[in-house]
């Protein structure tokens, strides 16, 4: 993990690296992508996609990425698969911006996608290095590193103890690496460019020895000695083609210090002739003789081993110091001994125009004053003092940020405040609290907010809250489960958008159950089609989500929704509007599991109450035709016996019964109500004309036969009415004569259910006598009509005995108006009677 830095080589942070560093199997998330293209629009074209499918595809990758792991204690291994896909992404963006997918205004899209994904990979690879070390180093502690460093060790053993006992540092050094690991390669290549020449100097050497050419001029002062500090000890400059060639040295051995390639830059530095540059940059490395450390058996053989680092570091890290501080040398020079000798002010000359370069800098000053100090402290050798400059530059990680809040460019701060900027600075801190409360504040400002939190951010967020609460990182106080609850209920908002039904099932799983109900409730409310339904029940199903609750929710928000009225108005009468086919349909999804029969009775009875009271009569047949007819024995099966149906389910089978003797009391009216409509019409009488006698006899024949037609089709017609006559007297009575107090009231019941409050009992209650005020009278009315057309005068007069029943007392569901309107009716049928020859009752008069 030290590699290239003040504390190279150290066993135990070099096992941490190599471990951190496994990778995965790359096929694992290839195959995702693949199986992810079968979700895509087949007809989706590439220049109008700009690249959006290739990171969409990230929604359902790190969703199966989950999924996989599910049951995996290992979470680091699914941070690993992410990065991952994330990667992936990249590759596939980078590839068609190669092919020229798109044109120019794709290419430049893909390449914005490019850059946001390059800082989401390196998000994940920070929270990858940090917390591995938080969950595996620093819960599993070496037991012969408690006691911290041993006074008198070498300066390399006791910062190898520091880094093994000191987790702060340790995770300083983590931070740089990723820092170096993340640094634009770009930008890195420019840096490097320069001549290939192999003699430094050599313009000023060739101009030195030529001094009579004119070529160069004579006017020009260069200095007139070679040695590496000529240039300075003189003041006078180096020929221009050198101080240019200089100056792209110095900045290619900066450029790859900054990446942590130390070693590159020290080829680079002997590359280009320049071996005292490369000498200076080796004084840096810690001194450790290890003829100290060997056995007997290596010591007999006189062999003596070569030193290793600076055994004058101190010397070196002073004059370092010095030169860093100095106004006589180029910036980039002085900034790459400043990195060596924690001089602040020399790397800020160079690096303040970015966050990381910013962050970089000021990590790699506090590291090596907190070495330095441990190595004066517990090394037994004097060394030479360090200006006080150097130890007043100690700043914890919180002031670090803080002044990189508030920092001169403009750049920086935009960065630190931005969303993934203060994502990355909270998982440095191990902030979760602070993290979180920030993340609820950007959900806050979305809705006004000009640039509100993108779908993809709110993935990025989302899965960081999920790997926190994993890892046990979240408090356990309700206000951060809240707020982490509030963020992946957020996320599943944007997933519900996508419209793909496992993953959305999947992270509303881990919501509480009121939250997850209310979420895919939602979801499912937008799906119009059986098989999308269908599709999103056996993913709840899978995922155990309490589908019950969620399709009760959905049904009944379905139906108490405000539909906005149609623009073309309402439909003809008999159609079923758009709005109360969509309410009806969604009664599909109560018929998906058994042990919600119930449930299924209650939501459609609730629906043909306020249908039959708005007389949409198709629409209450409609939503009867949803029931499936086995419904009864369903649920006399799942409670066992009739007698033991809970209050709710007992008042719901009595009131469906109700509705289908109302249907087919209608139907059967309707009916004869047709029939009557198609009696036959008598033969029209011809005009006879002037005709022979044969025509006269032919013409009579042919009445004759019509005449004979008509009288058979018309008794036909009459046994027709006759027995749906009777049919339709039957079906209509069954409505007014219901058994276990009438039609419409619940049957005697023992107590109310349990939520009568939730189930708006007294309303349904209300709704009912309503519906049996209006329904009960009209259905008497009709019954008189088909009675009073088929000529049975006395049981339109006997109907009023049925109304005026004690038993039943449907008179009181009659008002003024209505029991005038049926007396009237039944005062026509006695007078009837009377004309045949009975008395008003239907009675034979008797002497």
């Amino acid at each position: 993990m030290l590699s290239n830095t003040s504390a190279t080589a150290l066993g135990l942070l070099s096992r941490l690296h190599h471990r951190a560093n496994t990778t995965i199997n790359a096929n694992d998330v290839s195959n995702l992508s693949m199986a992810d293209s079968s979700l895509m629009p087949d007809n989706m074209d590439d220049d109008a996609d700009r690249g959006r499918s290739k990171t969409d595809m990230l929604f359902v990758q790190f969703f199966e990425v989950l999924q996989s792991h599910s049951n995996d204690t290992n979470t680091l291994d699914v941070i690993q698969q992410l990065l991952q896909a994330c990667r992936q992404a990249v590759e596939q963006l980078e590839q068609e911006i190669e092919r020229g997918v798109g044109g120019a205004q794709g290419s430049k899209q893909r390449e914005a996608s490019i850059e946001w994904l390059k800082l989401e990979i390196n998000t994940w690879c920070l929270l990858h290095a940090l917390y591995y070390d938080r969950i595996l180093m620093q819960t599993q502690p070496d037991e012969e590193m408690l006691d911290g460093p041993s006074l008198g060790a070498s300066e390399k053993e006791v910062i190898q103890q520091l880094y093994a006992a000191n987790a702060q540092l340790r995770e300083y050094q983590l931070v740089v690496d990723w820092l170096e690991k993340s640094y634009d390669q770009d930008a890195q290549t420019k840096a490097l460019y320069s001549h290939d020449r192999m003699m430094a100097w050599e313009n000023t050497l060739f101009q030195l020895e030529n001094l009579q050419g004119a070529a160069f001029g004579r006017g020009h002062e260069i200095c007139k000695q070679l040695d590496p500090d000529a240039p300075v000890r003189e003041g006078k400059p180096l020929h221009a083609l050198d101080m240019e060639d200089n100056q792209r040295l110095g900045r290619a051995i900066f450029a790859g210090v900054r990446n942590g390639q130390i070693d590159k830059a020290l080829k680079l530095c002997k590359h280009y002739g320049q071996t005292w540059r490369a000498a200076i940059l080796e004084g840096w490395r810690l001194y450790e003789d290890p003829n100290y450390e060997q056995d007997v058996a290596d010591t007999e053989k006189h062999e003596k081993l070569p030193i290793e680092g600076n055994p004058r570091r101190d010397v070196w890290k002073r004059c370092a110091w010095m030169l860093a501080d100095s106004k006589k040398y180029d910036e980039y020079t002085r900034a790459t001994a400043g990195m060596f000798c924690g001089h602040l002010d020399a790397l800020k000359c160079l690096l303040s125009s970015s966050w990381q370069d910013s962050l970089w800098a000021h990590l790699k000053v506090q590291i090596d004053i907190r070495v330095e100090s441990e190595i004066r402290s517990n090394c037994l050798k004097r060394y030479h003092p360090m200006p006080d400059e150097y130890w007043n530059g100690k700043m914890t990680l919180e002031q670090i940020f803080d002044e990189l809040t508030v920092a001169k460019d403009v750049a920086v701060r935009d960065y630190a405040q931005s969303q993934l900027g203060v994502i990355q600075q909270h998982i440095i801190l191990d902030s979760c609290g602070e993290l979180l409360q920030h993340m609820c504040r950007w959900l806050d400002a979305a809705p006004k907010d000009a640039t509100p939190v993108s779908p993809h951010q709110l993935r990025i967020m989302a899965h960081i809250v999920l790997f926190m609460r994993e890892i046990g990182r979240m408090d356990q106080q309700p206000q951060q489960q809240q707020q982490a609850e509030r963020i992946v209920a957020a996320y599943v908002e944007v997933l519900i958008q996508r419209g793909e039904p496992q993953p959305i099932a999947y992270y509303a799983a881990g919501l509480p159950n009121k939250l997850q109900v209310q979420l895919y409730a939602k979801y499912l409310m937008q799906l119009d089609q059986k098989r999308p339904r269908e599709l999103a029940l056996e993913a709840a199903l899978h995922a155990g989500l309490d589908v019950e609750q969620i399709t009760k929710h959905a049904v009944e928000s379905i139906r108490l929704g405000n539909s906005p009225p149609s623009a073309l108005g309402e439909p003809q009468t008999g159609k079923i509007s758009a709005t109360d086919k969509r309410r009806i349909q969604a009664l599909e999804y109560l018929t998906h599991l058994t042990e919600q029969r119930g449930e299924l009775l209650w939501q459609a009875n609730a629906m043909m109450r306020v249908y039959l009271a708005s007389k949409k009569l198709e629409c209450v047949r409609q939503v009867f035709a949803m029931v499936p007819s086995d419904v009864p024995t369903q649920l006399i099966s799942i409670y066992g016996s009739l007698e033991h149906l809970p209050p709710r389910e007992e008042c719901s089978l009595k009131e469906y019964l109700c509705y289908k003797i109302y249907l087919a009391g209608v139907d059967r009216f309707n009916d004869w109500l047709r029939l009557q409509q198609k009696r036959p019409q008598p033969p029209q009488a011809q005009t006879r004309k002037t005709m022979s006698g044969q025509d006269k006899f032919t013409e009579r024949m042919n009445e004759q036969h019509k005449e004979q037609t008509y009288r058979n089709e018309l008794a036909r017609w009459e046994q027709l009415v006759a027995e749906q006559s009777k049919l339709t007297i039957d079906a209509l009575y069954n409505v007014l004569l219901f058994p276990e107090k009438g039609w419409l009231t619940d049957p005697f019941t023992a107590k109310q259910p349990e939520n009568a409050a939730g189930l708006n009992w007294d309303h349904r209650k209300l709704q009912m006598e309503k519906l049996r005020s209006i329904c009960l009278p009209e259905m008497a009315l009709l019954l008189h009509e088909v009675m009073m057309k088929s000529g049975d005068y006395a049981s339109c007069v006997r109907l009023a005995d049925e109304i005026a029943d004690e038993r039943r007392q449907l008179y009181k569901v009659y008002t003024k108006h209505n029991i005038a309107e049926l007396l009237s009716k039944i005062a026509e049928s006695s007078l009837e009677l009377l004309n045949t020859k009975v008395d008003p009752w239907g009675y034979a008069i008797t002497a």
